[in-house]
């Protein structure tokens, strides 16, 4: 059984939980975008997303 990615509403981050394991916020199904980083220290999209970790991570998280 494939299990579908959830997205974090707090931080972004993609997760098969049912809360996040970064920030322990609430997580939705609904999610646009895949990003993944790899060195967040010299990334300019993740300082403008205001990611502070490596990971994969969703551009856009319904609500």
């Amino acid at each position: 059984m494939v299990k579908r990615l959830k997205a974090c509403k707090d931080c972004y981050t993609l997760t098969e939980e049912n809360t996040c394991p970064m920030c322990g916020g609430e997580v939705a199904r609904e999610w646009q975008g895949y990003l993944i980083i790899l060195e967040h220290e010299h990334s300019d999209i993740a300082r403008k997303m205001g990611i502070h970790a490596n990971g994969k991570f969703a551009l856009k998280v319904r609500e």
